[in-house]
């Protein structure tokens, strides 16, 4: 599908959109007048792919192996339709990802429009008292309906949940760190992606080059910004 852009970005709304009102035959459907059938889609800026990470099976597995683009889409009804048919994060098995990126940028450090950025990033320790599917939902419409960056920024490359055993984590990944004077732009995306997440004024949300991470392996990298 080719990408299709709308002329103001917005936040995605739900098919229970509470200003939808029923519709006649012979009228224009959406999504939120009739979720079963509906004829008008909702195009978005850009198009979308939804890849998952497996949890490996040895300590001989390939990433590329586990790593697999599941689909592609560039309409808020076909996010709705991803989004309703595939297993909650909750109930993933441990080592599992979720990667929601533009099409066209695979979600490792190493892709040539990642390899000069890095990611907000934070991580819910106590998994009985989050509840993830909303705030990994919400993460999604943030970023499909354009609201964590101004137009024009050309920052934010995709999200990404990871569940582990201690934890949820939560990432948002850009396409530079902040050099040559665009670090405002990375603190206001932050402080947006902070908003999503819930946190309170006493969490820092913790931004991370790739680079630095790469280095640090299974240690932490050191944060480059925080908000």
């Amino acid at each position: 599908m080719a990408d299709v852009a709308v002329q103001q970005p917005a936040a995605v709304p739900t098919p229970n959109d509470e200003n939808s009102s029923p519709t006649t035959d012979d009228q224009i459907k959406t999504v939120f007048h009739d979720v079963n059938n509906f004829n008008v889609k909702h195009p978005l800026m850009n198009q979308w792919s939804l890849w998952f990470t497996k949890p490996p099976s040895g300590k001989g597995d390939n990433w590329n192996d586990l790593l697999k683009e599941v689909v592609s889409f560039d309409s808020v009804e076909e996010f709705w339709g991803v989004y309703n048919n595939i297993t909650a994060c909750s109930d993933l098995a441990i080592k599992s990802d979720y990667h929601l990126f533009k099409k066209g940028v695979r979600p490792e450090w190493e892709d040539q429009q990642n390899k000069h950025g890095g990611k907000w990033a934070y991580q819910f320790k106590d998994k009985k008292l989050v509840n993830i599917n909303e705030l990994w939902l919400h993460t999604q419409l943030a970023a499909i309906g354009e609201t964590l960056e101004d137009e024009g920024d050309n920052e934010i490359m995709g999200v990404v949940i990871n569940v582990r055993k201690g934890f949820y984590r939560i990432g948002l990944w850009t396409r530079t760190t902040g050099k040559g004077g665009n670090k405002d732009t990375l603190m206001k995306i932050g402080t947006r992606f902070k908003e999503v997440l819930q946190l309170p004024p006493t969490e820092l949300l913790e931004f991370s080059g790739h680079t630095d991470a790469a280095h640090a392996g299974s240690t932490r990298a050191k944060a480059k910004h925080t908000v």
